[in-house]
């Protein structure tokens, strides 16, 4: 019996001309992380699960792929960030710090498989790392790089919103919720999902007061411009030292943000946004398209005090961003808001009209290829009619047909497959032309 061929839910597996499209995308947004000087690092899919699990909880921990092989506890990494941070302690004589990277990998997760979930992705990560301390102005650079990259994309109408979860430390204090706010801070995250109304009904299944509740929604809910709405939490007079704290490097986050010269149409503060991960402890980002919120942060992050605590004393306080690059292209593709339109990355197909050239072809292709053309050569003996209809289906823009006639001339006849014009050139004629 024949197995029938099959994918695994939660896992994507791309045609041929989404697949060019998707590594566009990926090559795109590596550049511009490179732009900023982040240098590349790739750690290992599998680790001991013991570095993984070790800041590991709850629904995070039900999710990770974790086998035995021999004696080892093994297990697949369900971020980027984890491994980041072994890396950092165990590396850090040799690392230089600011330590700045990127990583584009694929991560697992035992999720549950559905449209927009993946239990197999990539995840596209910037991290700066400091050495006992690191500049508050680096939480602006990173807006900045939020933006470059979705203009790089092809986008124009998107949003950076921004907080400070110090802000909301502080303001839970002062309403003595400070043993409840990483609950609060997980409920409010949700606005944008679930409402208003439903974000009070569970706050109050956490025993908080109305009293407090009104409050903190008042002050989530804050309208305006940006400096508005600085203004406003002004107004508060709380005198809270954590939320002040909070308010001094927003207003700073933002004043470096307009040097790095984003529009004010393209990043904004949101009081609701607070990254339900626990590690995050100052500036926190949600990426949304202006007209496609429904499809959730496209990219998010923020400041954490202490990357590394698990595996070093070292003090190591950072800022990142990470793009989940296979949800994102799923959606885009789906809404058909990106297209594919290459369905080779082929410029040049090369073809032989002799039965034997003496290499003639072989050598053209090995010419077109040292000049940086990407070439392709048709090598099964089919008539003429055949190899030109390959290269209109892969919509391979030139073709290079040789000859005898060519042989004889020491040229090539190149005929361009869109207007089907034909013309009979030097090889390095060709070159010229086509590069």
């Amino acid at each position: 019996m024949k197995i029938t061929p099959k994918t695994l839910p939660g896992f994507m597996e791309l045609l041929p001309q989404d697949q060019i499209l998707f590594n566009e995308m990926k090559e795109k947004i590596q550049k511009n992380y490179e732009k900023y000087g982040f240098i590349p690092l790739d750690t290992p899919i599998i680790e001991s699960a013991e570095i993984l699990l070790a800041k590991a909880g709850g629904e995070t921990e039900k999710q990770i792929y974790r086998f035995n092989k021999g004696e080892n506890d093994l297990a697949l990494r369900f971020d980027l960030t984890v491994p980041l941070a072994k890396y950092v302690a165990k590396n850090y004589n040799e690392l230089t710090f600011p330590f700045r990277r990127y990583q584009i990998g694929k991560v697992y997760r035992g999720e549950k498989a559905q449209r927009g979930r993946f239990r197999e992705f990539y995840q596209c990560d910037i991290d700066i790392i400091g050495d006992g301390e690191l500049g508050i102005i680096n939480d602006a650079e990173l807006p900045s790089i939020i933006y470059t990259t979705f203009k790089e994309l092809g986008f124009e109408k998107f949003k950076i919103r921004i907080n400070n979860r110090k802000i909301l430390n502080g303001i839970f204090e002062e309403l003595n919720l400070k043993e409840k706010s990483v609950e609060v801070m997980r409920i409010i995250d949700k606005i944008a999902k679930i409402g208003n109304e439903a974000v009070k009904e569970e706050l109050r299944k956490l025993e908080i007061e109305e009293k407090s509740i009104e409050k903190i929604m008042q002050f989530i809910l804050i309208e305006g411009t940006t400096d508005e709405k600085l203004k406003a939490i002004e107004k508060l007079e709380i005198k809270n030292e954590l939320f002040n704290l909070g308010v001094a490097e927003l207003k700073e986050v933002i004043k470096n943000i307009r040097y790095f010269g984003i529009p004010e149409n393209n990043f904004k503060i949101d009081y609701s946004i607070a990254r339900g991960l626990d590690y995050y402890t100052g500036t926190v980002y949600e990426t949304f398209f202006d007209d496609y919120e429904e499809l959730g942060s496209v990219c998010s992050g923020g400041r954490y005090e202490n990357l590394a605590e698990n595996y070093t004393d070292k003090k190591l306080p950072g800022v990142g961003i990470s793009i989940g690059l296979t949800r994102l292209f799923d959606q885009l593709n789906n809404l058909k808001l990106i297209t594919s339109e290459e369905k080779s990355i082929s410029k040049v197909l090369v073809i032989s009209m002799c039965e034997n050239d003496d290499g003639i072809t072989l050598k053209t292709a090995t010419e077109l290829r040292k000049a940086n053309i990407n070439t392709q050569i048709y090598f099964e003996d089919k008539k003429i009619k055949a190899k030109f209809k390959y290269a209109d289906k892969l919509q391979i823009p030139y073709v290079v047909i040789i000859g005898e006639d060519e042989i004889k001339t020491n040229t090539v006849t190149l005929k361009n497959m869109k207007t089907g014009e034909q013309e009979t050139l030097k090889i390095e004629d060709v070159i010229k032309k086509i590069s």
